[in-house]
């Protein structure tokens, strides 16, 4: 860790308010813009960024970082993001990011199949495990490509191809009574 860091550190430990300012100029925008990746409402973004600056000042006299500042910010915002996506079940389905199924000129019967298996679909989605919505979401409706939501989540590009690869195969073998 450098000496600013360090000194940034003592500071904090010795409630020394310009140092929060120090750290929120510093480190906002990129936590904000870090976090609107995972959660793409900027005013949620900005709540979540604020919350941790609010909780890095209330912990600041027992607070021990081992890493860069800015790397403890950011996991911190992550973690709060990903709790908010928890708590909210936040669900990718915009009806336009589910292509159309059916023709439009096609009798009630395979409308009424296509609405059915759209239904399906989101409901798939919405019942994988939270990380693996999180990444396939990310992937296929935010269309991020695996390097961006590693970079965004802060894991590497591997960890996001084993979750694209079982939430496809979920979705595969939960879809296959529909595949004809």
């Amino acid at each position: 860790m450098e000496q600013k860091e360090l000194d940034i550190l003592k500071g904090l430990n010795n409630s020394d308010e310009r140092v929060i300012r120090i750290l929120f100029d510093d480190y906002y925008e990129y936590l904000c813009k870090s976090i609107y990746r995972v959660v793409p409402d900027a005013s949620v973004a900005e709540d979540i960024v604020q919350e941790v600056f609010m909780e890095l000042w209330k912990k600041r006299e027992s607070i021990q970082i081992t890493t860069s500042i800015k790397a403890y910010l950011r996991r911190s915002a992550l973690n709060r993001a990903l709790n908010y996506l928890r708590k909210n079940k936040v669900r990718f389905e915009e009806e336009d990011q589910i292509p159309d199924l059916g023709s439009q000129d096609a009798g009630g019967q395979t409308n009424m199949e296509v609405m059915e298996l759209k239904d399906r679909i989101h409901s798939i989605i919405d019942d994988l495990p939270e990380r693996c919505r999180l990444i396939f979401g990310m992937s296929r409706f935010e269309e991020m490509s695996y390097k961006e939501i590693a970079a965004a989540l802060d894991i590497s590009a591997k960890t996001v191809e084993n979750q694209m690869s079982k939430a496809l195969k979920i979705l595969r073998v939960r879809l296959e009574p529909y595949m004809t």
